[in-house]
């Protein structure tokens, strides 16, 4: 996929609109918990205000009702933070309430080159959402350039990614520079990996990763699958999982998948052992489990000795890219699995230099938590973009960003 990109683009004396992805964790007292994303998009910001443009901002934030404006889902905490972030060199005008209407249309008239023009969350309205065409151009409306630096959100065909970009048929439309940044990783590492290379899948659904295993088993040397969604894998292979998380109408899909992966040049490696509890809580007996989980117990994490096993193969790895949890590891003692792989993938980074990608969402605050985000090559800023691109997908949000 060829796309126009940030080096495409004049920037002087225009209005250039960037989608970026502000969706950040805010706690009750309206404190940002983490300002990642925020500050994953200064340099595209910077790029646009030192080249001589007005920077004009839209971005979600939760998951408001679509019908006008709700307190607790405002972009004001981060109107205040991108201003610390930017300096006050580069002054930002937040439009609190809306997106559209004379409000906005007026902060961007009264702006100047260098300075930031901050909407408020684009699902206050309901035709974020629903790829409205009319909200699109009034979006639109506001700026004389497009910007796509929101790669969490590329797999949803929104207006801010279709319609808005849509609306400006004339008008340059590229991609930001961390858009670039997670394309050249996931896309060039998924069309000519180094080898040989793995692919980690965790999280609770088969369902959900169904498309992504279908599509990397003709790709990986091996893909481990670990996660609640092991158990529907486990219970196809005919072991006894207790009251682990099971998808019934999943299992005779992963039967299928086992058998295609032992037919291939593909090694499918699931848990041989599990860290067991009754319940998901603080302080409650835990167990290691072998040779399958008795009743009443349920699978929680890999086992020390699967950990073993997957760290000895990390460490031959040359690419690796990582998509979901493999454990609770919101509760510890079932985080060990999971950060005992993170620690795996900042070695194998630093001693032999491999390439490792974090697929964004639960995976990116796992390897957080675990101390080693900075060791590593790439961290995504989009779960669901990231799991969309393992499967082949096309991104709705690069459509009218590409050369042709």
């Amino acid at each position: 996929m060829s796309i126009r990109r940030m080096k495409d683009l004049d920037c002087r004396d225009k209005r250039v609109l960037i989608r970026v992805d502000f969706n950040v964790p805010i706690d009750e007292s309206g404190r940002i918990i983490d300002d990642h994303r925020i500050a994953a998009a200064i340099p595209t910001i910077r790029h646009v205000l030192a080249t001589g443009g007005i920077a004009i901002l839209m971005s979600h934030l939760g998951r408001p009702a679509g019908k006008g404006f709700e307190k607790a889902f405002s972009l004001a905490p981060v109107a205040e933070r991108l201003q610390l972030l930017l300096g006050k060199e580069h002054p930002v005008h937040f439009v609190s309430g809306g997106c559209v209407g004379d409000a906005a249309k007026k902060a961007v008239d009264a702006a100047s080159p260098g300075e930031v023009v901050l909407l408020d969350n684009l699902r206050f309205e309901a035709g974020e959402k629903g790829n409205d065409t009319a909200f699109g151009a009034a979006i639109a409306s506001l700026a004389d350039a497009y910007v796509n630096d929101a790669f969490g959100t590329a797999h949803r065909a929104h207006a801010s990614m279709v319609a808005v970009p849509a609306a400006m048929p004339g008008a340059p439309r590229v991609a930001g520079l961390l858009l670039e940044k997670e394309l050249r990783y996931l896309s060039e590492t998924l069309s000519s990996p180094d080898h040989p290379f793995s692919v980690i899948l965790g999280g609770a659904k088969v369902s959900d990763k169904l498309a992504a295993i279908r599509n990397l088993l003709p790709r990986a040397d091996v893909i481990f699958v670990g996660g609640a969604m092991a158990y529907t894998f486990l219970h196809a292979a005919g072991e006894t999982i207790g009251e682990s998380l099971l998808e019934e109408d999943m299992v005779e899909t992963a039967s299928a998948l086992i058998e295609e992966a032992a037919s291939s040049d593909t090694e499918l490696m699931l848990p041989i052992d599990h860290r067991c509890a009754q319940e998901i809580a603080p302080d409650v007996p835990i167990r290691v489990c072998e040779l399958g989980i008795p009743p009443g117990w349920m699978g929680l994490d890999i086992g020390p000795e699967t950990l073993e096993a997957w760290q000895t193969r990390i460490l031959d790895m040359k690419t690796i890219i990582w998509n979901g949890p493999v454990g609770v590891f919101e509760q510890p003692p079932f985080d060990q699995g999971t950060t005992g792989l993170a620690e795996s993938l900042a070695q194998v980074t630093r001693k032999h230099h491999a390439v490792t990608i974090i697929g964004g969402g639960e995976t990116a605050a796992a390897v957080k938590a675990a101390g080693v985000a900075d060791r590593l090559s790439h961290i995504s800023t989009g779960g669901g973009a990231s799991l969309r691109m393992l499967e082949g997908a096309d991104l709705p949000g690069l459509a009218s960003l590409e050369t042709g």
